[in-house]
C-alpha cells in the first residue's frame, strides 16, 4: 500500500507538476522546474530552481531530495547537497539547490525534470554522555583510512 501525502501549489497561479514514478521499480518520483523562466546554470554555478510544490510529510518520514544519474552522467549535473532533506513540518515551496559540474552551460526549462524525490521512514536519537564508548578495529582511523582497493 502506498503512504498517501498532501501537497498544494506554493503559487496558485504558477504550474506544478506533479510528482511522479518514471516506471513499476522506480524508487524515486521526479522533480521539475516550475520556473516560468528559463533556468541557465553555468559550469561552476549553483541555482535554487523551483517546483512550486508544498509537501505534507507524515512525521515519521522525510523527503530525500536526490539528483538525476542522467543529468549527472550527461551534463555534470548534480545536487549540492544531497540528498537535500525536506522535514515533516517544513511547509515552505521545495525547491531544488542544483550545481553545474560540466562544462557547459545547462538550460533548464518549466516541467523539465531536474531531480527525483524520495520518501524514506527516519529514526530519531537520544545522545547521552558515556565515558565507556565500544572499541572496534577501526578505531579511529577517518577519511581514506580503509583505504581505495578490495
Amino acid at each position: 500500500m502506498n503512504i498517501r501525502i498532501k501537497f498544494t501549489k506554493y503559487n496558485p497561479e504558477e504550474e506544478v507538476f506533479i510528482p511522479k514514478y518514471a516506471t513499476n521499480g522506480s524508487a524515486g518520483m521526479d522533480l521539475c522546474s516550475s520556473s516560468r523562466e528559463t533556468v541557465d546554470i553555468n559550469p561552476g554555478e549553483i541555482k535554487l530552481v523551483n517546483t512550486n510544490l508544498i509537501l505534507e510529510i507524515p512525521a515519521e518520514l522525510e523527503g530525500q531530495v536526490r539528483p538525476r544519474s542522467g543529468l549527472a552522467l550527461k551534463h555534470g549535473i548534480t545536487v549540492l547537497n544531497s540528498p537535500g532533506t525536506i522535514d515533516s513540518d517544513y511547509r515552505g515551496e521545495v525547491k531544488v539547490l542544483l550545481i553545474n559540474h560540466g562544462k557547459h552551460t545547462f538550460r533548464i526549462s518549466c516541467g523539465d525534470r531536474i531531480a527525483q524525490l524520495i520518501i524514506a521512514k527516519h529514526e530519531r536519537a537520544d545522545l547521552y554522555v558515556s565515558d565507556n564508548l565500544a572499541e572496534t578495529e577501526r578505531g579511529t582511523g577517518g577519511y581514506g583510512s580503509t583505504g581505495t582497493k578490495s
